[in-house]
C-alpha cells in the first residue's frame, strides 16, 4: 500500500483563454502538458497549446494541419465519412485511418518563482515539415552540456514520433530531427551521462497486445542515435492498465533516480479515454534499467475541479519538475485543458515507494 503523499500546494497556472491562438480563425482548447526548467532564478515553461477551427460547418468536421507551403490549414470532411473515437480523435470510414480534431504548437511562459505566471511570451515553437503536420506536443526539458534539450512528440500521417530540439535562451531553437520513430512517445532524457553515455526513458507502443503497457530505457553516444533498449518492470495495478509513460526527466536523489511517470486506467466505455494518474519509480543510479522501488498506487490523482472537468476529464499528466529547496514543484496537464503546479516533499515522495518485493526484471 502506497503511503499517502500530501500536496503542499495545488495551483492553476494557465487556462485556454490565457493563451492566444495562432490565428483569428482558431480557438485554443488546451494549454497543458508543459516542459519545465529553472533558468537562472526563474522557472520557464514550454507549454503545449492545442487549438481548433472556430468555424462550424453543418454536416462537416474541420480537421487542422500544418501545410509546408500554406501554413495552418483546415480539411473539411463530411461527418458521415467519420467515426468519433473520443474527444481528440476521429477515424475515417473509408480506410480506418485517424486524424486529430485539433493541432498543437509550443509556447514559452515565464513563471518567476514557479508558482504563478509572470508572462505568456510571444515566443513559439511551431510545426515544420511533413513529420510535424498534425502538431508538436508534450515537451520535456533537460539541461545538458550547457543547453536546454527538449524532446517532443511530432504527429503526422506517419504516426506519433519523438523529435529532439534544443535552445540556449528560449528565444531561438535548433531542431535535431526524429530520435525515436513512430510509434513512440513520452521520451525523457536523463540529466547527466551514465556509464559514459546518455540515457532516456521511452514508451514504444505495442500494436499487438502481447504485454501490458511498458516503459523502456535506451542508451545513446550522442543524443541522436539510440539503442541498447531494455524494458522496465512495472508490476500490475488497474490504475496503469491502459498506458504508462515517463513524466518529467528523472531527478538524481541520494537513493538513485527518482522518476515520476503517468499511468492510465483502461477505459471501460466507448468514447472514454480513461483516468490518468501520477506514479513514482526509484531507478538504480548506475543502471537505470533496475527498478529499486515504486508506488503500488498513484501518489497523484485527479482531485481539483480543473483536474476532473475539462477537454478530457479526470486527467493529471505530469511533464515537468523543478527543485525548490526540499520541495519539488511538479508541473502537469489537467484534464487536457489547463496547466497547473503541485508541490510535494521530496522526502515524502521517496518514502512513499515500496521496496524490492514489488519489482523484478521481466
Amino acid at each position: 500500500m502506497t503511503r499517502t503523499v500530501q500536496r503542499l500546494l495545488t495551483r492553476l497556472l494557465l487556462r485556454p483563454e490565457d493563451v492566444p491562438a495562432s490565428s483569428a480563425d482558431f480557438e485554443v482548447v488546451g494549454a497543458f502538458n508543459p516542459g519545465a526548467v529553472r533558468v537562472d532564478d526563474e522557472v520557464v515553461l514550454l507549454v503545449r497549446v492545442a487549438e481548433r477551427p472556430r468555424e462550424r460547418r453543418p454536416g462537416f468536421t474541420g480537421l487542422p494541419r500544418w501545410d509546408v507551403a500554406a501554413g495552418l490549414t483546415i480539411d473539411w470532411v463530411p461527418d458521415d465519412e467519420l467515426i468519433v473515437v473520443d474527444p481528440r480523435v476521429v477515424r475515417r470510414k473509408a480506410d480506418g485511418l485517424v486524424r486529430l480534431t485539433f493541432t498543437s504548437h509550443l509556447r514559452v511562459v515565464h513563471c518567476g518563482d514557479g508558482t504563478g505566471v509572470r508572462e505568456v511570451t510571444g515566443v513559439t515553437f511551431r510545426p515544420q515539415g511533413e513529420a510535424e503536420e498534425f502538431g508538436v506536443e508534450d515537451p520535456r526539458i533537460t539541461p545538458l552540456n550547457g543547453r536546454f534539450y527538449f524532446t517532443y512528440v511530432a504527429v503526422s500521417r506517419h504516426g506519433p514520433a519523438t523529435a529532439l530540439a534544443s535552445t540556449s535562451d528560449f528565444r531561438t531553437f535548433d531542431r535535431h530531427g526524429i530520435a525515436f520513430c513512430p510509434e513512440n512517445k513520452d521520451v525523457v532524457l536523463f540529466p547527466e551521462m551514465i556509464g559514459g553515455g546518455y540515457a532516456a526513458l521511452h514508451r514504444p507502443v505495442c500494436g499487438t497486445p502481447f504485454t501490458r503497457p511498458e516503459m523502456w530505457v535506451a542508451r545513446s553516444p550522442d543524443l541522436l542515435h539510440w539503442g541498447a533498449h531494455v524494458p522496465l518492470s512495472l508490476a500490475g495495478g488497474e490504475w496503469q492498465s491502459g498506458r504508462v509513460g515517463a513524466g518529467p526527466p528523472p531527478l538524481r536523489v541520494p537513493e538513485g533516480w527518482l522518476a515520476i511517470y503517468h499511468g492510465n486506467r483502461h477505459p471501460t466505455r466507448p468514447g472514454d479515454v480513461g483516468e490518468y494518474f501520477g506514479g513514482l519509480l526509484l531507478l538504480d543510479a548506475t543502471d537505470p534499467t533496475r527498478v529499486l522501488r515504486r508506488t503500488a498506487e498513484p501518489f497523484m490523482r485527479p482531485e481539483a475541479e480543473f483536474e476532473v472537468t475539462g477537454f478530457v476529464p479526470n486527467v493529471v499528466f505530469p511533464t515537468g519538475v523543478v527543485e525548490n529547496g526540499e520541495a519539488l514543484l511538479v508541473y502537469y496537464g489537467a484534464a487536457d485543458a489547463a496547466t497547473a503546479v503541485a508541490a510535494f516533499s521530496r522526502r515524502e515522495l521517496v518514502a512513499a515507494m515500496t521496496g524490492l518485493s514489488m519489482t523484478g526484471r521481466s
